[in-house]
């Protein structure tokens, strides 16, 4: 991953994408439906606020279809943000802020006030239910009047038992495929990433603030929608789903 001018930021970002599409093979399809709510709700110009923005996936595709926009991205992991930083540098456009989404002060850190639009994905299933709503709350405080939030991420529909346990199993069955293959896993690609000589150490500090990873809840997307509009939103629904995600939109 390291060419002789230095770490090759470009293929960090690639071999994120593919360990991430060994979990979700239609992560381009959700994050491409994030994009077009955007640009139905807000414009082609927009503030973003990319919550919990790890390598900075959804801010490198809104720039790349939306060149007007700008980004605010926040995360804790130094290791995913080290990409970033290294990926958008001398983009005036993107600013990063390293900030625990957990801390109640964490809006405090960021550049603007409110924003047209907050999105995440594939990220807050680290939080429980309890400060999941917390920080909808803080979120609908973010977004301005007529401003979106979007969040993409698994969200299991309990009340259906066997549906799940039949997808759980076709879906695990093909990524044992992918893995024979040759696809990267989570673990497998945090090794790579702390034998690099520029991300060894952030890499380490991560797994200090993380551990090997953070498991919190996964409610529905009917949960995500009602503590959304409970907590300032005037309108939640799904937009998007598949047979174990969902991709929930408010608006304020």
């Amino acid at each position: 991953m390291t060419t002789s001018a230095g770490t090759d930021w470009a293929a960090w970002q690639e071999s994120w994408d593919r360990q991430q599409e060994w979990y979700m093979p239609d992560r381009e399809e959700r994050l491409g439906i994030m994009l077009d709510m955007v640009e139905a709700l807000v414009g082609t110009a927009p503030r973003v606020l990319d919550l919990a923005c790890g390598t900075g996936s959804i801010t490198a595709r809104l720039l790349r279809r939306f060149p007007g926009a700008t980004s605010t991205g926040v995360d804790l992991d130094p290791a995913l943000l080290a990409i970033a930083h290294g990926t958008f540098e001398g983009d005036d456009r993107v600013s990063l802020v390293t900030a625990d989404l957990t801390d109640p002060d964490w809006p405090a850190r960021l550049p603007y006030d409110s924003y047209d639009a907050v999105l995440t994905a594939t990220a807050l299933h680290w939080l429980h239910t309890e400060p999941l709503a917390a920080l909808y709350g803080q979120v609908a405080e973010l977004v301005r009047d007529g401003g979106v939030f979007m969040n993409a991420d698994h969200m299991i529909d309990e009340s259906t038992p066997r549906i799940n346990a039949a997808e759980r199993a076709q879906r695990h069955a093909r990524m044992e495929q992918a893995k024979r293959e040759g696809a990267l896993d989570w673990s497998e690609w945090w090794q790579l990433a702390a034998q690099d000589p520029v991300l060894a150490e952030p890499t380490a500090r991560r797994f200090e603030i993380y551990g090997e990873h953070a498991d919190g809840d996964t409610p529905s997307a009917r949960w995500h929608a009602r503590t959304l509009l409970a907590r300032g939103f005037a309108e939640a629904r799904t937009v998007w789903a598949s047979p174990s995600d969902g991709l929930v939109l408010a608006v304020k």
